[in-house]
């Protein structure tokens, strides 16, 4: 029977006031919730839900005799009453009206992870040193990326990238939640994070870091040090868990561990607020990102897509005419300068030949492509074998001068002894 090793952190960043993000790392249930809504209940919302999902894990449960399907339908199950638990925590108190949060979570089933999730946090799998992106972002950019209206390099920097069409919360009565159940095998590492480290982070470097770990904690503080050093505009949660080829023993199973809002108070669970975690709360960094905009939901309405597909449709165009216009721009530029270029070389002169005369060029001898940057000023008529040996080599290679005044003395003085 395989076994599972876990560990978790989370950081306010250097940009937000409050942590909206919570985490879980329990015997079977592992979870990262992002909440929305700012300082009215983003906060909130991610801790009742984390709080709540966690109520489900029994420490006792025989994983045995559980089916995986069965486990991710009630995972669902769960979630979708949290979800009405957190329309009534709004009832009762107005102020949190719009809260939201995403979340994305799995338990372990023998050797299988029932996984649920909605929002934009992720789920990545690293197996055989290669990192892979389980769960689908629940956005409006990534529906733009699917339809191939844009390119996953341009969701990155959508003016719309915050924009949620999946939730939990005040914003939809039944959301649609991802179901799904994973095979897992001895070696592989699970990393649940929220937008924090995923949004500034790139793939290749979440990668690197878990390669090269030498513990899970310290993978987990190695992934927030490295938003931190993108200037962490987002709140950043890390959860990573290890299949192992058997189960540890009792006593070196750790105790259940939130993180972020959901470890302020949580009955019989342990606070996640080491010495390195108020360490990393006040640490300061140089590189200090820009504040993000607040995740917020929008309803899933053919309407609303229609206005923000036209929108973007709008973006492109907008950028296409500044790109024709910027490369029009340097055209002109570069016309610009061969213009004055050649204006320049017709004040210069030398005197040449043809072959068999003395001839006075304006212009220089260099030619642009097919383009003569030179033409004749004057046939002085003198040929060419008049001239002594050295004279004449002297015009073969050409003799500069700075003016036509100027090159009508250098030929005056050819023959002269």
């Amino acid at each position: 029977m395989v076994g599972y090793a876990s560990a978790i952190g989370s950081h306010v960043g250097m940009v937000r006031s409050n942590n909206q993000d919570s985490g879980y790392a329990g015997r079977r249930l592992f979870l990262v919730a992002d909440g929305m809504g700012g300082h009215a209940g983003g906060d909130v919302a991610s801790a009742l839900a984390a709080q709540a999902i966690a109520g489900i894990e029994s420490p006792s449960a025989d994983r045995s005799a559980a089916d995986a399907s069965a486990t991710a339908r009630t995972l669902r199950d769960q979630l979708l009453q949290t979800n009405r638990m957190l329309r009534a925590t709004v009832g009762d108190r107005p102020e949190l009206a719009g809260m939201g949060t995403t979340f994305t979570g799995f338990i372990t089933v023998e050797d299988r992870l029932a996984l649920a999730h909605i929002g934009d946090s992720r789920l990545y799998l690293l197996r055989d040193d290669r990192l892979t992106q389980i769960t689908k972002d629940h956005t409006f950019v990534q529906r733009l990326v699917d339809s191939g209206r844009i390119t996953e390099e341009e969701a990155k920097t959508h003016p719309r990238r915050s924009v949620l069409m999946r939730v939990l919360g005040d914003v939809d009565s039944s959301p649609e939640i991802d179901t799904e159940v994973l095979e897992t095998r001895p070696g592989d590492v699970w990393l649940l994070c929220s937008d924090g480290l995923c949004g500034y982070v790139e793939e290749v470097d979440i990668e690197k870091i878990l390669r090269r770990r030498t513990t899970l904690q310290s993978a987990v503080d190695a992934l927030i040090d490295k938003s931190l050093a993108h200037g962490a505009p987002d709140n950043v949660t890390v959860v990573l868990v290890e299949t192992l080829p058997e189960a540890l023993p009792a006593e070196e199973t750790p105790e259940p561990r939130f993180a972020g809002s959901a470890a302020t108070e949580v009955p019989g669970g342990e606070r996640i607020s080491t010495g390195r975690t108020r360490l990393l709360n006040r640490r300061r960094i140089v590189r200090r990102g820009q504040p993000v905009a607040e995740s917020h939901f929008e309803p899933r309405v053919d309407e609303y897509l229609s206005e923000l597909i036209a929108e973007t449709k709008r973006r492109n165009r907008r950028r296409r005419v500044l790109g024709v216009l910027g490369l029009l721009a340097i055209v002109g530029a570069i016309a610009g300068a061969l213009a004055l270029g050649y204006q320049w070389t017709q004040t210069r002169y030398y005197v040449g030949t043809d072959g068999a005369t003395v001839i006075i060029y304006r212009g220089i001898q260099q030619n642009l492509g097919s383009i003569s940057l030179s033409s004749i000023a004057e046939n002085t008529e003198i040929p060419l074998d008049t001239l002594d040996g050295n004279e004449q080599r002297a015009v073969e290679r050409t003799l500069s001068a700075g003016s036509l005044e100027e090159a009508r003395e250098i030929v005056l003085r050819l023959g002269e002894d």
